[in-house]
């Protein structure tokens, strides 16, 4: 699915790095367990070109110094980009609006994939003034939402949360809301608006689809975890234990 609805146990890649990222900085992770993250999160930001981030990473110490590779990474992706220009420019000379419309779709996924975050942004912007349908500019601002958690931006989080709530007056499908209540619970739940968190968290136990974000068992654990700090014992039972 465009908007990245991963199929079941598939975590986006970059969120999966997100969390490695989180671990590398908390101070309960022994230095050992780092090492062996510290290679893992090289080899992520390697494999998908991260070139901004692996800029950041070096100057915040986490990762070392490497001219020559960033030079390498910096290079291809000045090639994809060409790439894909031409092809917007192909698609916008020859093709019809659906064409253009991917084409610079896969420009915006690019730079969600290296790490470019405003670029991204930016892009995202322009694929969705090609939009038409309620449900692809929906799966534009799970993209977006995405981003946010990335870099923790809560703001960009809140204000795409509330794009689509706006977007869901005009139409959307209930996958695509019920998906919606997910990333708003995890809003909640990094903003320690933990009674909302659950709320949103046991309304979407039987309707889980957002793989992308987290696996089922992520979930289920964020679900009993908001609970238990938010329910009384009696509705803790009903709704959490009953129903998982």
């Amino acid at each position: 699915m465009e908007g990245g609805a991963g199929e079941e146990g598939k975590q986006e890649r970059h969120l999966v790095l997100a969390h490695k990222l989180f671990l590398l900085s908390h101070p309960a992770v022994d230095d050992l367990s780092k090492v062996a993250l510290r290679a893992e999160v090289l080899d992520a930001v390697k494999s998908d070109d991260m070139a901004p981030l692996f800029e950041s990473l070096v100057a915040a110490g986490v990762l070392e110094p490497d001219a020559a590779l960033l030079a390498e990474m910096r290079g291809r992706i000045d090639d994809e980009i060409r790439k894909l220009d031409e092809k917007i420019a192909d698609a916008e000379e020859n093709l019809g609006e659906s064409e253009v419309r991917e084409a610079h779709l896969a420009k915006s996924l690019y730079f969600i994939r290296v790490g470019e975050k405003e670029k991204a942004l930016e892009q995202l912007k322009v694929t969705e003034g090609k939009t038409v349908a309620v449900g692809q500019k929906m799966d534009l601002v799970f993209h977006t939402l995405q981003i946010g958690f990335f870099y923790m931006d809560f703001d960009l989080i809140s204000k795409s949360i509330d794009k689509a709530k706006n977007l869901f007056e005009e139409g959307g499908d209930w996958e695509r809301k019920n998906r919606l209540k997910v990333y708003e619970g995890l809003y909640c739940m990094a903003t320690r608006n933990f009674k909302k968190a659950a709320s949103l968290f046991l309304d979407s136990i039987s309707t889980f689809t957002t793989y992308e974000l987290f696996p089922y068992d992520t979930f289920i654990f964020y679900t009993v975890l908001t609970s238990v700090i938010t329910l009384d014992r009696v509705s803790l039972k009903q709704k959490v234990f009953n129903s998982i």
